[in-house]
C-alpha cells in the first residue's frame, strides 16, 4: 500500500483506526475456545466487525509465536483474511544486524518464502542503519521505526540528551530520515505524550505516525488530532483492548464494532475540523 493509497483509505472511510489483533486465549470469549482454531476463529470475527471502519490491522507477533507452530498457523490465515485496502501491519519490532534483519523482511515480506504478506513491520532501530536497510529493499512495504514510546520504561534511553540538548528519539529519527522515505517510513509515537507531537513534527513533518496508547493506555485522541495531524492526516491511531476485548460474551464482535465506531465518528470529525474532509 502506498501513501496516496493510504490516504484515499483514509478519506474514503473517514478514520484513520488501526485495530490490533493481540488476541490472548485467557480473554477471549470462553466458547470459542471449543473452535479447531480459536484465535483464527476470534480474529476472523473481530474484522468481519471492523473493517468498514478502520485502515489498518496489526497483530502483535507476540501473542502468535508464544504458541509455538500453531500461533504461527493463526498469524498465517489471520494475514490471509485481512482486507487489502487496509494497510496489514506486523507489529514485530524486529531489529538486527543487516543480514538477519534481511531474513526477518523476508519472513514477514515474502509470501513465497514464509507465506506471510504483510505491508509493513515494526522495528527497533537500536542497532542502527544496517538493521533497518534491508526493510526498506521490499516495494510498496513499510519501515515502522520505534521513536518515542509509551511504555514507563521508555524514558531510560529515549529521552537521553547529548551536550547539545537533543534527544535520543530525536537522533533517531533524523538519522533515520535520510535512509527512506515517506513513502516507506513511518514512526511509532505513543499517544500517551500528547504535546511531544509538536516536537515529533519538527523533525517529521510529513511521515504517517503509527500511534499506540490510545482507550485502555488513557493516551487522548483529541490531543494526538490537535498536536500530530499535518494536511494528509499522518496518523494511524491503533486501539487494541478497548476494540477487541469491549466483551467476553457472545456479542463480542458485535461490542467490538460498537467502540470501533464510536472511535471512527471521533476521528472523522477531527478530520472535519482539520479540513482534511
Amino acid at each position: 500500500m502506498t501513501k496516496e493509497t493510504l490516504f484515499q483509505e483514509i478519506v474514503a472511510k473517514k478514520s484513520f483506526l488501526c485495530v490490533g489483533l493481540d488476541t490472548d486465549l485467557t480473554k477471549i470469549p470462553e466458547h470459542l475456545l471449543d473452535e479447531e482454531d480459536p484465535i483464527f476463529a476470534f480474529n476472523k470475527e473481530i474484522v468481519a466487525a471492523t473493517e468498514d471502519l478502520c485502515v489498518a490491522y496489526k497483530p502483535n507477533i507476540a501473542f502468535y509465536e508464544c504458541y509455538g507452530a500453531k500461533g504461527w498457523d493463526s498469524l498465517r490465515k489471520t494475514s490471509e483474511i485481512l482486507p487489502k485496502n487496509t494497510l496489514r501491519i506486523a507489529d514485530a519490532k524486529r531489529g538486527d544486524i543487516g543480514n538477519t534483519s534481511k531474513m526477518y523482511a523476508q519472513a514477514f515480506f515474502d509470501p513465497a518464502v514464509s507465506g506471510l504478506d504483510f505491508d509493513a513491520i515494526t522495528i527497533a532501530p537500536y542497532m542502527g542503519e544496517d538493521s533497518v536497510t534491508p526493510f526498506l529493499a521490499f516495494e510498496d512495504k513499510w519501515a515502522i521505526v520505534l521513536a518515542l514510546t509509551s511504555n514507563a520504561g521508555s524514558k531510560n534511553f529515549q529521552n537521553f540528551s547529548d551536550k547539545a540538548g537533543k534527544q535520543l528519539f530525536e537522533e533517531v529519527i533524523d538519522q533515520v530520515n535520510g535512509w527512506g522515505t515517506t513513502d516507506n517510513l513511518m514512526y511509532v509515537v505513543g499517544a500517551t505524550r500528547g504535546e511531544a507531537f509538536l516536537n515529533i513534527r519538527a523533525h517529521a513533518p510529513d511521515h504517517f505516525l503509527l500511534v499506540p496508547g490510545v482507550g485502555a493506555q488513557g493516551g487522548s485522541l483529541e490531543e494526538v488530532c490537535e498536536y500530530g495531524m499535518n494536511a494528509q492526516c499522518g496518523l494511524l491511531v491503533n486501539s487494541t483492548r478497548a476494540i477487541i476485548y469491549a466483551s467476553s460474551g457472545r456479542d463480542f464482535a458485535e461490542k467490538a464494532r460498537e467502540e470501533a465506531l464510536n472511535v471512527q465518528k471521533q476521528m472523522e470529525a477531527a478530520l472535519i475540523r482539520k479540513g482534511i474532509l
